[in-house]
């Protein structure tokens, strides 16, 4: 069942590394900038947007194109 993926960058790292991650790397005001939804924008927190993210689709796939571009620097 959990079969190697060496091809995806994502394999094994979890939306809250990802928040976190770029949290610190950005900072919540960079990140609501740069992905303009409110869980980013408006009384921020790890909590809130994980559990927006993880019911929006399209948020998540935003928030982790930006995660793989800012890991590819």
């Amino acid at each position: 069942m959990n079969t190697p993926q060496p091809n995806n960058p994502l394999h094994g790292v979890t939306l809250e590394m990802i928040v976190t991650q770029l949290v610190s790397q950005y900072g919540w005001v960079e990140l609501g900038r740069r992905i303009p939804i409110k869980c980013f924008n408006e009384n921020p927190s790890i909590k809130s947007s994980l559990k927006f993210l993880r019911q929006t689709a399209w948020a998540r796939k935003k928030v982790e194109e930006l995660y793989l571009k800012s890991i590819a620097k």
